[in-house]
């Protein structure tokens, strides 16, 4: 029996490792904003606290640790991250970033995403097109997708 545990317990941490593989998080927005025009995807902008708030690390459980999500995630978004953690150490330019952008977006709770398209200036200023948000939803993986594709088709 304890084998049976062991080996359902490894296939489930492998399969959770594999589901990352290829996903790339950013933090620079202005790097992200480049890959996004070149690709022509919208910016999903991730508020996360990652190391203290319950209903982000679910959402990332549930859904954006999940094949379905990474399948989902690199035919049609470029993923940034922009934390606010309690512990992790930060640059000060990515704790200013991260601030001005959820200031801008009046980003009030955690987990919250932003789906906005990017243009840059020609003077290297982004400027960001909300197209919609979410945050947590029940369901799994599927549900959140489906939520997900109703916002960006608005692109």
């Amino acid at each position: 029996m304890k084998k049976i545990l062991v080996i359902a317990f490894l296939t489930l941490t492998t399969m959770s490792l594999q589901a990352q593989e290829g996903l790339t998080w950013h933090t620079d927005l202005s790097k992200a904003t480049d890959i996004s025009i070149k690709e022509n995807k919208p910016l999903f902008l991730f508020f996360t606290g990652s190391d203290w708030c319950g209903w982000c690390i679910r959402l990332q459980k549930e859904v954006f640790k999940t094949p379905e999500f990474v399948k989902w995630a690199k035919e049609n978004v470029i993923l940034v991250e922009l934390d606010f953690p309690r512990k992790n150490e930060q640059t000060e330019a990515v704790k200013m970033q991260n601030a001005q952008l959820q200031q801008q977006l009046q980003v009030r709770g955690y987990p919250t995403v932003w789906f906005v398209s990017a243009t840059k200036t020609a003077d290297a200023k982004v400027n960001l097109n909300a197209l919609g948000s979410s945050g947590y939803v029940a369901g799994g993986p599927q549900v959140w997708i489906d939520g997900a594709n109703q916002i960006i088709k608005k692109k």
